[in-house]
Order: structure tokens, then C-alpha cells, then sequence
């Protein structure tokens, strides 16, 4: 029992005993005059200020409205008739807790000048025992001006921090979300070309093994070398997600265009400058993607890839002589396109696609990249 009671006044501070003190003192005040009637009165008014003032807390809507006009009555009255003015203080901190902006300003005000008029009021009646506890009066006038609105801000501040903390939980949850879409759409990436070019160069190595069993061994040694590639890149991958840089991307890219029998045209040696990690990372990504997807779908003889940097921006076209197909004739080619178009939102860049004597692809990504509100988000 004492270590509830350490524990209550260590966390409530002096605030309890105060509320207690403003509770007992009216009926000190009310004992002062000689009038049984007055007394009488002045105990039930004290009373029922306190019963109506537990229903206006529990009150929403037009009810506050009349619960506190009441409750300001009673006010004047106890400090009209018996110099109690601390009724004040109650109502300041009442109002306070409105959360309705308009209805917090407009009882603020007819509190404040009732409260002010009944102040007045007693001084020019020069009541003696209201003018003896002057001091008190004027903090207690200054609490009706100043209370409310701390209490009301404290409230706000305290919705505001409520508010936040939720849409830090979201932003955190979307966080995530996007963080597992980008890995999967790794994974998928890398994976995919892996597979890809093991499935090719197993069937090459299938046709090989009777018309060239030397080169069948040779396709299969790469068949498991790429194998162990893939595992290593995935165990990377998850481990620190590292980046891909495109002078690599460009090799994996040649091997795999020979290994689908598909001559590759451009330059191996790609030499650029100043270029973010994530914005090659990402280029990377695409190039990949977009060499899958020729392999895959478009049943070209040749593809070509180009990389041109300029001081404004960085182009990368991938052009193949086979046949596009749209995302209602083929669902993953539709995919990979929306992947690599969600990839270069977060680095401000563009894909645009053409379909004519063969399908290219254009990447553009502006120099000096900075973060989309996206990837900031």
C-alpha cells in the first residue's frame, strides 16, 4: 500500500493535492457568512457545480455548450455571494480539453469575460474577504487566460505525435513492402538469367553430345560453372544486396546472346564516369532484363547494345531484330517492362519502347542523379 502511494505522488507530483484543496476550500468560503440560507445554498450550488462537472467532461456535441454556460453560472454566483472565485480555475481547465477548435474559442471567450465582469464586480463592491485574497484572484485570472490554451496546445501537440507515429508505422510498412518487391525483382533478375542461360546451354550441350561430344563437355563445364556463379550471386545478394556494375553486366550479357546462338553487337569496354553506384546498379538491372526478355520472346538473330554518356545524360539502347510482343500476347515480357520501369523511377530516369524494324529499348538517366520523392518517401 505505501509503495502505491510513493508511486502515485512520485508520477502526479503536487497536482492531486492541489484539486483536493480547490475542492475543500469553497466550503470554507461558504461557512464565512451567517446566512443559514446562503449556506444551504452555497453547499448545494458547490454540490452540483462538481456533478455537472463530471457530465460535461463525458458530454459531445451542443451538450458542452450547455453544461459549461451552467457551470459558468454557478462560478459567478460562488464568487458574487461568497468570494470564491476558484470555480474559475476548474472551467479553464475544462475548456482546455475541447478538441473542437470553434467550440474551445467560443467558451474560452464568454469564460473569460464572464470570469473578468465577475472579478470586477466584487472589487468595486469592495468585498472584504474577496479583496483580502487579491493575489490569489489576479493568478487565478491569469490561469483563465493562459490554461486553456496550454492545455489545448498539449492536446494538439499530443494528437500531432499520435498522428506521426502512425504514419511512421506506414511509412516503415511501405518501407518493407518495397524493400521485398526489390528483392524479388533481384532475384528474379538474377535467377532468371542464370537459369536461362543454363537451360540454353544444356540443350546445346543435349544437340552437341553425339555431332561434338568435346564441345558438349566444354558447354557442360559451363552449365555447372554457372551454376556455382548463380548460388554465389544469390548468397551476395541476400547477405549485403551489393551492386552489379555494368562493365561485368556487359560479359554475363555477351555469354548469354552466344549461348542462344544470337550475335552480339557493341562495344565489351564501356568507360563512364561519374556515375552513381545505384544509378549502374539499376542500369544494370535493366540491361539484364531486357536481354532476357530478347532471348526469351523476340526470336532475333542479333541484338546490339549501346551505352553514350553525355554532361546531361546517360543512353542506353538495346536493340533487337525479332519480334516484340505486347504485354496482352506475353504476360512476363509485360512484367520485366514494368519492372524496369519502377527501377528507374527512383533514379529519375525514362524508358521509352520502339517496335519498329525490330524492338529497341531507350534508357535515359540524367547525370548528377538525386533520389525521386519515391525512393525519399
Amino acid at each position: 500500500m505505501i509503495k502505491k502511494y510513493m508511486t502515485f505522488q512520485k508520477n502526479s507530483g503536487i497536482s492531486p493535492y492541489i484539486w483536493t484543496i480547490l475542492c475543500i476550500l469553497p466550503f470554507y468560503f461558504i461557512f464565512q457568512t451567517s446566512s443559514l440560507i446562503k449556506i444551504i445554498v452555497g453547499i448545494i450550488l458547490t454540490i452540483l457545480f462538481f456533478i455537472f462537472y463530471r457530465i460535461a467532461f463525458a458530454s459531445k456535441g451542443w451538450p458542452v455548450y450547455l453544461w459549461t454556460f451552467i457551470l459558468i453560472g454557478i462560478s459567478i454566483t460562488s464568487t458574487s455571494l461568497y468570494s470564491y472565485v476558484y470555480f474559475a480555475f476548474f472551467l479553464s481547465y475544462f475548456i482546455g480539453n475541447i478538441k473542437e477548435r470553434v467550440t474551445f474559442l467560443t467558451l474560452y471567450f464568454i469564460h473569460l469575460i464572464s470570469t473578468s465582469a465577475s472579478i470586477n464586480f466584487s472589487i468595486v463592491q469592495q468585498d472584504e474577504l474577496f479583496l483580502k485574497q487579491l493575489p490569489f484572484v489576479i493568478i487565478i485570472w491569469i490561469s483563465v487566460i493562459l490554461l486553456p490554451f496550454n492545455i489545448h496546445n498539449k492536446k494538439e501537440m499530443g494528437q500531432l505525435e499520435e498522428k506521426l507515429e502512425d504514419a511512421n508505422k506506414r511509412i516503415s510498412e511501405l518501407v518493407k513492402l518495397e524493400e521485398r518487391q526489390r528483392i524479388a525483382r533481384d532475384l528474379h533478375d538474377t535467377l532468371g538469367q542464370k537459369l536461362s542461360l543454363i537451360g540454353l546451354k544444356s540443350d546445346l550441350a543435349r544437340r552437341l553430345i553425339t555431332k561434338d561430344p568435346d564441345q558438349a563437355r566444354n558447354e557442360l563445364k559451363d552449365v555447372q560453372q554457372t551454376a556455382r556463379t548463380a548460388l554465389s550471386e544469390v548468397r551476395k545478394m541476400v547477405s549485403s544486396m551489393r551492386g552489379i556494375r555494368l562493365k561485368d553486366e556487359i560479359v554475363r550479357v555477351k555469354q548469354i546472346l552466344k549461348a542462344a546462338e544470337i550475335n552480339f553487337e557493341g562495344n565489351q569496354d564501356i568507360a563512364i564516369k561519374n556515375v552513381p553506384l545505384l544509378t549502374e546498379n539499376i542500369l544494370s538491372m535493366c540491361l539484364k532484363e531486357a536481354v532476357n526478355n530478347v532471348v526469351k520472346h523476340s526470336g532475333a538473330t542479333s541484338c546490339s547494345i549501346s551505352i553514350v554518356q553525355s554532361w546531361k545524360e546517360m543512353v542506353m539502347t538495346i536493340h533487337d531484330n525479332g519480334v516484340f510482343k505486347s504485354e496482352e500476347d506475353n504476360e512476363t515480357r509485360g512484367s520485366g517492362l514494368l519492372g524496369m520501369k519502377e527501377r528507374l523511377e527512383f533514379i529519375n530516369g525514362s524508358l521509352e519502347l520502339l517496335t519498329e524494324e525490330g524492338t529497341t529499348l531507350v534508357i535515359r538517366v540524367p547525370n548528377d542523379v538525386k533520389p525521386s520523392e519515391k525512393e525519399e518517401a
